[in-house]
């Protein structure tokens, strides 16, 4: 395997982002920790579209979903290429990450749906908007850690705590979809969901070569 070029690497208020090149796929590191890359995209993608297909069917047209996290874009992109979507938000708190997509290699994946007129970028950290926002969506697709066991920053734990949960419930209309992206699953978040008041809490997964699958776990905001 090719060593990695470094593309861009900026110290934030959350810490080290560093934009890397292997090949011709590009990687995201936090903090030292590998977050993602654009060598597949099946389960960013499954973000998406396990999330549109839990929500009632006379639901699904013009749908509002908030995207947690805009990464290498793949669930940006994803959710742009399905007209069903009405409206797209997504959190984004890294100044590095946006402008690698507005102006750096990541716009080859995410241009279009930057474009469109349904999207909108809100350059926040996710927790705070989802605490403090007057906003309601019918999906809230997350997507900012490893997963809710393997968190790029120790104040990103909050998200899957009681607290972090009940925000996210505040944010949904009543029946929508949460549904959050882990590397793996995760029995005791699942269990997590339910004590918060979720219902049809379930996880799909996404075999991968080597290791555990990835997984998306969903749950339902009761109406």
């Amino acid at each position: 395997m090719p060593s990695p070029q470094i593309l861009d690497h900026r110290e934030g208020p959350h810490g080290e982002v560093v934009l890397r090149r292997r090949a011709e796929h590009f990687e995201i590191i936090a903090n030292g920790t590998f977050l993602m890359d654009t060598s597949d995209g099946r389960s960013e993608r499954l973000l998406i579209d396990a999330a549109l297909a839990a929500l009632p069917e006379r639901s699904r047209s013009g749908a509002s979903v908030l995207v947690g996290g805009l990464g290498v874009g793949f669930s940006l992109a994803h959710a742009a290429a399905d007209p069903r979507w009405g409206r797209i938000a997504v959190v984004e708190r890294e100044d590095a990450i946006i402008d690698w997509h507005r102006q750096g290699p990541l716009a080859a994946i995410s241009g279009a749906a930057l474009a469109d007129p349904r999207t909108v970028i809100l350059h926040t950290d996710l927790m705070d908007y989802l605490r403090t926002s007057p906003d309601t969506y019918d999906a809230l697709c997350l997507d900012i850690d490893n997963g809710p066991d393997w968190t790029v920053t120790e104040d990103n734990e909050s998200l899957y705590a009681a607290g972090g949960l009940a925000a996210c419930a505040a944010r949904l209309n009543p029946g929508g979809i949460l549904a959050v992206w882990s590397a793996r699953p995760s029995a005791d978040f699942e269990e997590s969901l339910r004590n918060a008041g979720f219902s049809g809490v379930r996880t799909e997964e996404v075999p991968v070569a080597r290791g555990v699958p990835d997984a998306v776990h969903l749950a339902v905001r009761p109406g």
